[in-house]
């Protein structure tokens, strides 16, 4: 599993600033031109950082995307805190739809998912942000137990999949259109399930 990058001992010195730049061209050319078009000497010519040294630290366009796609976990993000799991869960769906849905965001998002089914480091990456997202996100059914909603044994990486699955799969696979109204149905489904016990440690243990 990756673990971050070479060269980052120093925050906000000259190594970092160099990867950052490098990253965010990356990121750029990404969107521009999908991941088949990306090259390691556009990312150069795109970031003003010499080739040979973005082939030294991140050696391929594969290394390029994997390092960027993880600085999504230095990114801040703390869920929101409503009074209940169906609220909590729709807050986060609806952070999710407009990330994939309105012009100048969706873009990226959209395009790490695609390099993600392109290249198997790129996978890795996006697996670990989103599993990185799944233990900031189980402070939801962590408030949901202590508020005697749901059982103390519901998983919390089960209800985020029960939330967040419709959404992709509407975005991904029927290419059916996503809104408000998606979020907050596929939150108030995951927030039954759990109250129900379906998304249980020992359930999820004996689907396996």
């Amino acid at each position: 599993m990756a673990t971050g990058l070479p060269g980052t001992s120093r925050p906000g010195g000259r190594t970092e600033r160099t990867r950052v730049a490098v990253l965010r061209a990356t990121l750029d050319l990404l969107v521009e031109r999908g991941f088949p078009d990306l090259t390691v000497e556009a990312v150069a010519e795109r970031s003003g950082v010499h080739k040979t040294t973005v082939y030294r630290r991140w050696a391929s366009r594969d290394g390029l995307v994997a390092a960027a796609l993880q600085m999504g976990t230095e990114v801040p993000w703390t869920p929101a805190d409503t009074g209940s799991l169906a609220g909590d869960l729709r807050e986060m769906l609806l952070e999710v739809v407009r990330a994939f849905t309105e012009p100048g965001e969706r873009e990226l998002p959209t395009a790490a998912v695609l390099t993600a089914f392109q290249s198997a480091r790129a996978a890795e990456a996006l697996h670990d942000f989103y599993q990185e997202r799944h233990v900031r996100a189980s402070v939801l059914v962590t408030r949901a137990v202590a508020r005697g909603e749901v059982p103390a044994a519901t998983d919390p990486d089960e209800v985020t999949r029960t939330a967040c699955g419709p959404v992709f799969y509407r975005l991904f696979i029927s290419r059916e259109p996503v809104d408000d109204a998606t979020a907050r149905t596929a939150a108030e489904a995951a927030a039954a399930a759990a109250r129900a016990g379906v998304l249980t440690a020992q359930r999820a243990d004996e689907s396996g």
